[in-house]
């Protein structure tokens, strides 16, 4: 545990809140990345409950946020709500991830999409870059397009539509994902 005056420009951290005298503390489940340390300023960057780091990769919600939007961009889609989960390596076939989209605005070629997503993935995460170097452990990732409406539908199924719920962008495991899926298949 840090105090605030040991953090860095440019890093991300987990939020603990914690009594002057240290009897208690509280990790509230967000992660914050400082943007600047006089005077400290942070944004929230995600939640620590919500990462992929099921091959070393330590992809956390800020860097995902940040290559999709760069990808949406780049191809002139747009996305309504996403999430992502690894698929692990069976056989001869090494482990990605699948990523769930629902678009707005689907991109000409959802493969090229595929491909600058990945590619930014790499430019914002050097650990998801080294897994990815030559797919010796990571293979490109896989888009599974989701029919409009999935994820509200998928809140509403769990009693959490509406409000401050959303749903988890990234997990480390895949039942989340499963669940949608087995949803995006009716």
């Amino acid at each position: 545990m840090l105090p605030l005056w040991e953090v860095e420009a440019g890093k991300t951290y987990s939020l603990v809140i914690s009594a002057n005298n240290g009897l208690w503390r509280y990790k509230i489940g967000d992660t914050v990345r400082v943007e600047q340390t006089s005077p400290v300023k942070i944004r929230i960057a995600g939640r620590t409950k919500h990462y992929i780091n099921a091959f070393g990769e330590e992809l956390m919600v800020h860097n995902a946020d940040e290559a999709i939007a760069r990808a949406c961009r780049d191809t002139g889609a747009m996305i309504a709500n996403y999430t992502a989960a690894p698929v692990y390596a069976h056989g001869d076939k090494h482990g990605h991830h699948q990523w769930l989209i629902e678009f707005n605005s689907l991109p000409d070629d959802v493969e090229h999409f595929a491909d600058v997503l990945d590619s930014h993935l790499q430019e914002v995460n050097s650990d998801y870059e080294a897994k990815r170097k030559g797919s010796i452990f990571l293979d490109r990732l896989t888009i599974t397009e989701a029919h409009k409406g999935l994820f509200d539908r998928w809140l509403g199924s769990t009693g959490k539509l509406g409000g401050q719920r959303k749903v988890p962008r990234l997990s480390n495991d895949r039942k989340i994902i499963e669940d949608m899926l087995a949803m995006n298949r009716q």
